[in-house]
């Protein structure tokens, strides 16, 4: 089976829809990659980044229905399918071997 590439920034964005689970939408998910990463994140570039990890595989979308609060607009909910659970777990499992593989004196030099 061919491995899933996934970019650093698909990567943190899959696993903040994977973390907000039924409450993952375009607001929330660029709210908690804020908050959990400290980084500042444009909301287009996460809407482009859920865009392309729908259209690989790794989400699914669904609308909600619409709110007053949004001015009867409709949220867009995304879900982690098969796919992309079996990418961030291919993922994890490749970083984890890389950081086991490095020598320990490389260790020591980084302060741990």
């Amino acid at each position: 089976m061919k491995r899933a590439f996934l970019g650093e920034f698909e990567e943190v964005v899959l696993l903040t829809v994977a973390i907000l689970d039924e409450e993952a939408y375009g607001v929330t998910i660029t709210q908690e990659i804020e908050q959990k990463t400290g980084r500042t994140v444009g909301f287009s570039t996460v809407h482009t980044t859920l865009q392309r990890l729908e259209e690989k595989g790794f989400l699914s979308s669904r609308m909600g229905g619409a709110t007053a609060e949004r001015g009867g607009r409709r949220k867009r909910f995304f879900t982690v399918t098969a796919a992309g659970r079996r990418a961030l777990q291919e993922v994890k499992q490749v970083r984890e071997e890389l950081w086991g593989s490095l020598p320990p004196q490389t260790l020591q030099l980084m302060g741990n």
